[in-house]
């Protein structure tokens, strides 16, 4: 099955039908990459999603195939062709040996439910480390082993444990943990700094709400009250339990950051269209 769910792609500032994707032209070389969620065939948080998109570039010591105008050009020319109002949209830039692409694509887009909101999903823990955590780039392999083990254990979300026995970020998400009224978290240098995770931090920062930046260990996971992850298609919502550790879903400060983080990304998206023509 194609990775691609839209009518179009967009395929070096070309659109092309969709039944010519090739998903070689993703997973063969190095993929460098960022996932936006479209509301009302708008973006959220693009800016953040370009400038991480252009230090995941330079980290990995490749050259940019297509500028922040680009690429909302293609975006907003893509949206034009998608009855689908909300969908998350993918961006790549792929290098294989002396050939380069770049391609932006609708690609299957699962929300959470209200009822998954309101009672928590469940996480289960994987051993794993990402090389490069602070660059967002295509891990086929470990993205298979993931998958697979989510769909045997029945699980949403799979949280890595390094060799020192912490848990670092969920495979697609940033994990912050709750004990009274403090929040944890992992430090930015050995996760992928996600732009939901930005957004919940400087919310804590406006708000008062208390943080610190740390790595959990598995063994002090059950002295927590609450468990929430935080990405661009769940944005913020709680676990019920983490292997054998349940968890409160019914946190206040969990719901307090999740509508204003809402309301974060809703004002996004007037700075997206504003001084474009297409």
């Amino acid at each position: 099955m194609s990775e691609c769910f839209g009518k179009k792609f967009i395929l070096n500032g070309s659109p092309q039908p969709s039944d010519l994707f090739d998903d070689s032209l993703v997973y063969e070389g190095e993929s460098v990459y960022e996932v936006l969620r479209l509301k009302n065939s708008n973006p959220l948080f693009f800016e953040d999603h370009m400038e991480r998109l252009q230090k995941s570039v330079s980290l990995q010591k490749k050259v940019p195939l297509a500028d922040i105008s680009t690429l909302k050009k293609d975006i907003i020319n893509l949206t034009k062709t998608e009855k689908k109002k909300e969908a998350n949209l993918k961006i790549v830039f792929n290098y294989n040996n002396e050939i380069a692409n770049y391609l932006v694509y609708i690609i299957e887009s699962i929300y959470p439910t209200e009822e998954q909101y309101r009672t928590g999903v469940k996480g289960i823990l994987f051993q794993a480390e990402r090389k490069t955590p602070e660059s967002k780039v295509i891990n086929h392999k470990l993205r298979s082993s993931i998958y697979h083990k989510l769909i045997m254990e029945g699980a949403y979300e799979a949280l890595l444990v390094n060799e020192d026995n912490c848990i670092t970020e969920g495979s697609r998400s940033n994990i912050f943990y709750v004990r009274e009224d403090t929040l944890f978290t992992a430090p930015d240098h050995v996760v992928l700094s996600g732009i939901t995770r930005k957004y919940i931090i400087d919310l804590c920062n406006e708000h008062g709400i208390r943080l610190k930046f740390e790595c959990i260990n598995v063994e002090d996971l059950s002295g927590f009250d609450a468990v929430f992850m935080t990405g661009t298609s769940p944005m913020v919502i709680p676990f019920c339990c983490i292997d054998e550790h349940p968890f409160k879903v019914t946190n206040p400060i969990i719901k307090i950051l999740r509508d204003l983080y809402i309301k974060k990304a809703e004002e996004s998206i007037s700075f997206f269209r504003s001084g474009i023509t297409v």
